[in-house]
This record gives structure tokens, C-alpha cells and sequence, in this order.
């Protein structure tokens, strides 16, 4: 610890300091308060020994102006004076401690290590509550070797600009990771956009992605920005990369090279500053290969990967992540609602092939259906990896086109979120996994706004 001694009588002040300097702590000396006040703002010490009168300023004056310009260390007053007023107003005023004059030696070390102490068990404390809040926080549960290893390089690498590609199998929780890339990077006060690129028609992403200006194709009657340029200062998240079309592939590969967009049907360009992360479930190793992906771009978007793992492969995250989304189910429907032993041992033994999505629609379910808030085991069986029930896995899949059982599943699951969250369609995106937009494309294409 170093220490600084505050006192106008100049032999307390050596006496002292060859008490503490022979105890192994690092001493500096003042005999004013105002210099002391100046020398706390040049450096830094762990705590000041602080005589309660002195005639230029009384100990308690001195505590306050030292809070006042921001200083943290601990505050011990000294005082010739039983019982002291000055000194018990200190104390009430913040000061750590009080020593009567005149003291020993072991009162004054005994006085420092319970001091040293403190702050050791208040920093412990405070870095188990930064690492509860790390690994534990409702967007990103990390308890896993795994997604902890997955963590720990996203906090290595969101400080920069670097573009990040995050793969993993649908639902491991792409975009929460890419969230929190942009919460702990220095974009995080600005917006973070998020579009996937499988759930909007072709003809209309270019649009969506760059903006277009007035009168650049039919139904254009206005300007329009972009989803580029509302991510300026901020974060772009591409959902679903690998289902990007090839013609929009070398514009992306050109933003993401030179830092500028055009819209639609505009002569000239902008400069945007958004830093791009894409998450993708496909092999894009394979697309490359197969002449589906751009080779360019793959390694412009590949310069670091972050693979989220499933969820069978991080059996650890499952209780807690199942803590975390029944608080959450519960606050969103306005209801009590705790798992019990047997439906925690339920969750746990469930392989939840569709991954963190699965698990979340299937805890949503049992929030919304449990009469009395206690989510027993029952609940997690006879449910699809949708999270629906039902009695054959293969209903609706049975006959017909394949397009029109996948539009029927779509409808289903669709109908069933909606139902789930009593109409309320940003909830019901959040328990489907994807966007509000993409939703609201689905509703509007399956006739069921």
C-alpha cells in the first residue's frame, strides 16, 4: 500500500513513517492540507493517515475537498482529542477509521492490515460480480469450457473493427453472440441492425441493404436509407450470409473494401462506417467450393471465426440457460414461474437438437400453459423441436409438395407464437428466432396479417 501521511507536527510525521516504512509500506509526508490536496491529484495512494486539527484546515474539510475532486482513497484520521467531535464527523462524513493520539505502533499496523483487507475483499468482490455478469447475464450464459473459450475471443476481438464471421447450427445463439460483440466494443452507443438475408426476396435487399432514392423503380416515392447507413457509427449484423445472392455478394465485397454504399437508382456514392459481423449456419467452406460463395469475399468476412458450439456439446450452459429463459418467458406473459427439480431433470436429459431456439420456445410453451406457475416435467413432452404439440413428428409432412408442408410447418409455427404471446408480434419473432422484419414478410406472404 502506498500512504500518505497527513499531519502539521513534523516529528509525528517521521516517527510514523519509520513505523510504516518498517513494515514494508511505501510513505510520503505533508505538513499542509492544500498541498496534500494538490499532491493526491498527481498521484495515487491506497490510504491517508489525516490529523483531525490543523491550522490551515480541519481533517473533515480536508475529506470533503478530497471527495469532492474525485480521490478514492481510504481516509484514517488521527486526533490528540478523546472522544473528538471533529473525528466522529469525519467518520460520519466517510473516513475509514479513527486513531486517538498518542497510539503504538501495532494499533497503527493493525489499523492498515484490516484496511488492506477491506479493499482486498472489496475488489474480490467486485470481480466476481464483473465475472457473474460476464459469463451469467441474460444475453449470453457462458458457464460451458466451450462458450466460455467463444467468449473470451469475442472480448479479445470486438475492440476492433475486424469483421467477424460466427457460425454455428441454427439456434445456438448467432446473434446474441454478435450482440454482445457490439455491447463490449467501442460502437456499443451506437445501433446495432441486424437483417437476415434468407427472409427477404431478392429483389428487395439490395434495397434494403443500400437504400434507394426516389423514383428508382415502381413504388419508389421517396429517398430511402438503407440498412448500411442506419448502422453508420454502429454494428451490421448478416444473418444467414451464405444465402446472400451473387449479385449482391461483389457489392457487399466492394462496401466492405472501400467503406462506401450506393442506393438504388443513385449516380453517386456514400461513405458509411459500420462495422459488419455475419453469422451463417451453412458450410461456407463447401459453397466456396461449389461456386455458390464468392471466394473474396468468404475470407474478406472470415478474418476471425467464432464458432458457437450446440447445445448438446455445452451440457453445463443448460440449467443455468433454462434459468434464465423462464425469468425471461415470465416477465414477457406476466407471470410467476420456476422450474421444478423434475423439469430441470427434464431439460438437462432432452438432447434439444434445435439448440438454445428449441429450448426457449419450449420453456415460452410451458410459462404460457402452466396454470399455477410450477413447471413440472410434463411439460417438456410431446413437443416438437418447434416447441409445438404434438402426437406424430411427422405431421403435416406426410403428403403433398414439399413446398406445401414447409409453408403449412411455417403457418403453424407461426399461428402457435402468435397464440403463445396473445398477439403480440415482437414477442412472438423472439420465440421464432428471427427478426420483426422477417416476420412481418412471412405474415404478409402467408396471408396471415
Amino acid at each position: 500500500m502506498r500512504i500518505l501521511i497527513l499531519d502539521d507536527d513534523p516529528g509525528l510525521r517521521q516517527s510514523l513513517a519509520l513505523i510504516l516504512e518498517g513494515d514494508g509500506y511505501q510513505v510520503v509526508s505533508e505538513g499542509s492540507p492544500g498541498r496534500a490536496l494538490e499532491r493526491v491529484k498527481r498521484e495515487s495512494f491506497d490510504l491517508i493517515l489525516c490529523d483531525v486539527r490543523m491550522p490551515e484546515m480541519t481533517g473533515t474539510e480536508f475529506l470533503r475537498r478530497f471527495q469532492a475532486q474525485g480521490g478514492s482513497a481510504l481516509v484514517v484520521m488521527m486526533s490528540a482529542f478523546g472522544g473528538d467531535d471533529d473525528a466522529i464527523g469525519a467518520i460520519k462524513a466517510g473516513a475509514y477509521d479513527y486513531l486517538p493520539k498518542p497510539f503504538r505502533a501495532d494499533e497503527v499496523l493493525l489499523t492498515l492490515r484490516k484496511a488492506a483487507e477491506r479493499e482486498r475483499l472489496k475488489s474480490q468482490v467486485a470481480r466476481l460480480q464483473a465475472e457473474l455478469v460476464r459469463w451469467t447475464e441474460p444475453s449470453l450464459v457462458a458457464v460451458s469450457p466451450a462458450m466460455r473459450r467463444v467468449v473470451e475471443l469475442a472480448e479479445r476481438v470486438a475492440p476492433h473493427r475486424t469483421t467477424v464471421l460466427i457460425t454455428g447450427e441454427s439456434g445456438t445463439g448467432k446473434e446474441v453472440l454478435a450482440r454482445a460483440i457490439h455491447r463490449m466494443s467501442p460502437r456499443s452507443g451506437g445501433p446495432f441492425v441486424a437483417v437476415n438475408c434468407a427472409a427477404i426476396p431478392e429483389q428487395l435487399l439490395e434495397s434494403e441493404l443500400f437504400g434507394h432514392v426516389r423514383g428508382a423503380f415502381t413504388g419508389a416515392t421517396a429517398d430511402r436509407v438503407g440498412l448500411f447507413e442506419e448502422a453508420n457509427e454502429g454494428t451490421l449484423l448478416l444473418d444467414e450470409i451464405g444465402d446472400l445472392p451473387a449479385s449482391l455478394q461483389v457489392k457487399l465485397l466492394r462496401v466492405l473494401q472501400e467503406g462506401e454504399i450506393r442506393r438504388v437508382g443513385d449516380t453517386g456514392t456514400r461513405r458509411v462506417d459500420a462495422r459488419v459481423l455475419a453469422a451463417t449456419a451453412r458450410d461456407l467452406e463447401a459453397d466456396v467450393s461449389a461456386g455458390r460463395f464468392r471466394e473474396d469475399l468468404f475470407y474478406r468476412l472470415n478474418v476471425v471465426r467464432l464458432h458457437v458450439p450446440p447445445l448438446r456439446d455445452r451440457p453445463e450452459d443448460v440449467e443455468p440457460l433454462a434459468g434464465v429463459l423462464v425469468g425471461r418467458a415470465a416477465e414477457r406473459s406476466g407471470k410467476r414461474a420456476e422450474l421444478t427439480t423434475g423439469a430441470l431433470e427434464a431439460v438437462r436429459r432432452r438432447p434439444w437438437r434445435g439448440n438454445v431456439r428449441e429450448l426457449e420456445n419450449a420453456i415460452e410453451r410451458a410459462v404460457v400453459l402452466s396454470p399455477d406457475g410450477q413447471i413440472r416435467p410434463d411439460a417438456f413432452q410431446g413437443q416438437d423441436r418447434r416447441g409445438a404439440g404434438v402426437t406424430d413428428p411427422e405431421a403435416g409432412l406426410s403428403a403433398g409438395r414439399l413446398c406445401d408442408a414447409v409453408e403449412a410447418a411455417e403457418r403453424r409455427a407461426i399461428l402457435n407464437a402468435l397464440a403463445a404471446t396473445g398477439g403480440n408480434r415482437n414477442q412472438a419473432a423472439a420465440v421464432l428466432g428471427v427478426s420483426r422484419r422477417a416476420l412481418f414478410y412471412k405474415l404478409k406472404q402467408l396471408n396471415l396479417e
